[in-house]
């Protein structure tokens, strides 16, 4: 789809047609339009997602690209749209008793007009997306069983490790829309026994073609879902394969950071998580949530840990049903006095700012690693299809002079010293206003403005009192 200029018209012509199934929904509420065939134990169902997003930067990244890469001619300020469609086939078939086979085929076709975040644009790319073949069913002593083959989804506790399979924006496209989730190669089994699952997973990530690290990941996962809500698990996930790097801090945090090729290799985690079943009593209206997560590499000394703990009230009494929820999240940096390495490896979250991103804004520059994050987010619906909310972030790095992304800041310093990192711990501090309407079931809005206000470390890089970082966007989603 590379250059295709044909693709704005047929995005316009679909945001047109697509309202036609809505009114005859409307007319015949019974009937459903992307069911295909339902006879003989077979069922064939139809999919189709389409999305705009508008969106305009200011000041992007706080213009660090003018001390820490001069000579890049990156502009901050900048205005783009992207798009895109996800056409998918899905079917079911009753083998007899308990049994169904099952599968799913989809693909991604999105594009970006103009330059986005990342000073790419006017590209875009047609890639599948889903393409399993699954049996489910369940045996005679009370154990169920799914298996499936094939690129699909698949997260894993609340999202902090096993959850974006593949990456969008750059050659691909849609940047901020993210419309790529599934795994490349996904070999997933599932046993369940009453309220437990356990998982075991081969994976290999959708990754971009010119900066594929060739990772492969494999692991089991056991969760006990309480009848109530509440959930329990773990996850163990090791990397069998990989030719990603990992940054390491110079010694004393002065010179340059060691970049390591295909250390990510072997690299093992351990995590658990935990949400809260509803309250009773003195604690009623109140959830928790917790994940928790420890790595090691023997082979490159590595040790490092992240997670995160939430608090959340609704205020069940009040109009509009308010939710206040508090949060902490931390994840280590390496630590440069020491010859270990302790930067903690994100792997594939869920970077939303409803999930594990840390900031809104921020969480575009900084990953899962060296940072830590209070978070607090107030939730208000005016109405069952309209909800407001707003999300505050102050964002702090763990350890000086270590590499906070991937060691892009290194730099020099007035004294001459090659440095990575920062020297003060205060990065940000984040604000995100977010709207979303239900147009109706199949249509939903969403806008949202935000600005990050940068911290005394960002300062110091600069060399001056850096100005904030601003945008807004407005999507729209169709979802049949």
């Amino acid at each position: 789809m590379q250059g295709n200029t044909q693709l704005p018209r047929t995005l316009i012509f679909l945001l047109l047609v697509s309202g036609l199934p809505v009114s005859a929904m409307a007319e015949a509420p019974n009937r459903d339009p992307m069911l295909f065939y339902d006879e003989n134990g077979l069922t064939v169902r139809g999919h189709f997602q389409l999305g705009l997003n508008a969106v305009s930067e200011d000041n992007l990244f706080w213009d660090l690209a003018a001390t820490t890469a001069p000579g890049s001619g990156f502009d901050p300020d900048t205005e783009w749209l992207e798009g895109y469609m996800k056409p998918g086939l899905s079917f079911e078939y009753q083998l007899g008793g308990d049994t169904t086979l099952y599968g799913k085929l989809s693909a991604v076709a999105s594009y970006t007009w103009g330059t986005d975040a990342f000073a790419t644009g006017d590209n875009g790319e047609t890639t599948l997306e889903e393409a399993f073949l699954a049996i489910r069913g369940a045996w005679d002593n009370g154990l169920s069983y799914d298996f499936s083959f094939g690129p699909r989804e698949l997260t894993l506790g609340t999202g902090m490790l096993i959850a974006n399979g593949a990456t969008s924006g750059f050659e691909r496209g849609a940047l901020k829309f993210g419309p790529r989730k599934a795994w490349e190669v996904a070999a997933i089994g599932k046993l369940s026994f009453g309220s437990v699952t356990g998982t075991a997973f081969y994976l290999d990530p959708n990754e971009l073609p010119s900066t594929d690290g060739q990772n492969a990941l494999a692991g089991v996962d056991l969760r006990y879902d309480a009848p109530e809500g509440g959930y329990v698990g773990a996850t163990y996930v090791k990397v069998i394969n990989s030719n990603s790097p990992y940054p390491q801090a110079a010694l004393g945090g002065i010179g340059a950071p060691t970049v390591t090729p295909g250390a990510r290799q072997d690299t093992e985690t351990f995590g658990i998580y935990a949400k809260s079943n509803p309250f009773s009593g003195a604690l009623e209206n109140w959830a928790f949530t917790s994940e928790f997560a420890y790595q090691w590499n023997d082979r490159i000394n590595l040790e490092a840990w992240g997670g995160r703990v939430t608090a959340g009230y609704t205020f069940a009494a009040l109009p509009w049903r308010p939710n206040l929820t508090l949060g902490y999240q931390s994840f280590s940096g390496d630590d440069p006095n020491t010859t270990k390495l302790e930067r903690f490896d994100p792997l594939y979250y869920q970077g939303s700012p409803s999930a594990w991103a840390t900031g809104s804004k921020s969480a575009s520059t900084f990953i899962n690693s060296n940072v830590n994050a209070l978070t607090l987010a107030l939730r208000v619906q005016p109405t069952r299809q309209d909800t407001w909310t707003l999300r505050y972030a102050h964002i702090r790095a763990n350890e000086l002079n270590s590499p906070v992304q991937f060691g892009q800041a290194t730099r020099v310093d007035v004294n001459g010293n090659v440095v990575s990192g920062v020297t003060d711990k205060h990065l940000a501090d984040d604000l995100f206003l977010e709207y979303s309407r239900i147009i109706n079931r199949n249509t939903f809005l969403t806008a949202g403005l935000s600005v990050s206000f940068p911290g005394k470390a960002i300062d110091n890089v600069i060399g001056r009192s850096a100005d904030p970082w601003t945008g807004g966007f407005v999507n729209v989603v169709f979802n049949f």
